[in-house]
């Protein structure tokens, strides 16, 4: 296991410390939204700040980077979108009457959700709010946003007549142990989730197998079906509040306030795999080219074979929480409550993890040619031990 690795540049422009880092979608660019009420923008091609993005009369909780706009919200109660070319804010979306803490850019609409606890809908170009959704009894933490097109049979969508103008949903996890799910043309409440008994910190939906995923200080993931609004499952294993989730290849992994992440098969609920090592909360976790990166309130990153579970490496440099981690280009970002941005080499990490992928899928394919001498073997002597043997290093190294 690689151990304490350097970072290979560490940026400390802000001047408080970084709640969130957004990567752009054509990768090349990074913002940081930070305590100190400025976000900064960085070039994923030279790793130096480009943009510094002032305006806010309070810290920044969250931001989001579009290719040629960022948005940031803060504990002002306001939103603002920014020219990533001139650093100009061009819009300040008012009307929340207290902390925004997150916010969600899909097609032409603008998401919040806040501690008033409303969610609204704004028009990114327009500057004015859309919609204002009103029900949840306490703050409104996490977003996800989704079109009935991608989840409805078309007989379903005609006894929904009423909302056929518009066929976008949003989605609202909020500390009064509910989910909401909201049409949002009329602002009408589609459906309530209830079944967490704790606040609901994070979600992840999976719209094309119409399944939504939520996480809970009551240490459970629930898993739900998007149109009925049913209870699927409950993943039950951890021990302290569900921080964090990912979803990736029908594998979902949480991270927890019980130092863990887990890996479960949705398909079937089962708990595959528990990566350990944490000395604090896992409070963000990526899934990269069969590896798991985790970050920690112990201030430290690590990298785990997702499949093994085997720590690989230990990114050891943060003073504080390492609140925010992104993957480009093999380089590892990872934004702290220390006010750092480090930035990490990882191109060893994953080369060494290809090349364990190709020794496995070889190994697997002499497994199974070893197998069919042995069930040849085998059925001219009547023994099974071997073919039995071989059958279970085959599923081993799958």
């Amino acid at each position: 296991m690689g151990n304490g690795g350097s970072a290979v540049k560490v940026c400390t422009d802000h001047q408080g410390g970084i709640n969130w880092l957004s990567l752009s979608p054509d990768g090349q660019r990074l913002l940081t939204g930070s305590e100190d009420g400025t976000a900064r923008l960085w070039s994923t091609a030279d790793s130096q700040c480009h943009g510094h993005f002032q305006g806010h009369e309070s810290y920044i909780t969250f931001c989001h980077l579009e290719n040629e706009a960022a948005f940031t919200c803060s504990a002002d109660h306001t939103i603002r979108k920014w020219d990533v070319v001139t650093g100009q804010c061009v819009a300040i979306y008012r009307g929340h009457t207290s902390i925004v803490n997150r916010i969600l850019v899909a097609k032409d609409y603008l998401f919040s959700g806040s501690y008033d606890r409303t969610a609204r809908c704004w028009s990114v170009d327009k500057e004015k709010q859309i919609q204002e959704f009103r029900g949840h009894r306490n703050c409104v933490l996490t977003l996800a946003h989704y079109s009935s097109r991608d989840v409805l049979e078309e007989e379903e969508e005609e006894e929904e007549e009423e909302e056929k103008v518009s066929r976008d949903l949003l989605v609202t996890g909020s500390t009064d142990c509910t989910v909401k799910v909201w049409w949002v043309s009329s602002g009408r409440c589609y459906q309530t989730l209830l079944g967490h008994t704790g606040a609901v910190l994070c979600l992840i939906l999976d719209a094309p197998n119409r399944e939504l995923f939520s996480g809970s200080t009551d240490y459970t993931i629930r898993t739900w079906n998007i149109v009925t609004g049913e209870q699927l499952k409950v993943f039950k294993e951890h021990q302290g509040s569900v921080i964090c989730l990912e979803l990736v290849n029908r594998h979902l992994y949480s991270g927890s306030a019980d130092r863990t992440v887990k890996c479960w098969l949705v398909d079937t609920g089962e708990r595959i795999q528990t990566y350990k090592a944490h000395k604090h909360s896992v409070s963000t976790l990526k899934y990269h080219a069969g590896i798991l990166f985790t970050g920690s309130g112990d201030a430290c990153a690590r990298a785990f074979n997702s499949k093994s579970g085997v720590l690989q490496k230990i990114f050891r440099g943060h003073k504080f929480i390492i609140n925010c981690i992104q993957i480009h280009n093999e380089l590892l970002y990872t934004a702290s409550h220390d006010g750092t941005l480090r930035i990490w080499d990882i191109r060893g990490i994953c080369k060494r993890n290809k090349r364990r992928l190709k020794k496995e899928r070889s190994t697997q394919g002499r497994s199974s040619q070893k197998g069919s001498l042995s069930r040849l073997f085998n059925n001219k002597v009547g023994c099974m031990v071997q073919q039995e043997n071989g059958e279970h290093e085959a599923i081993e190294l799958m």
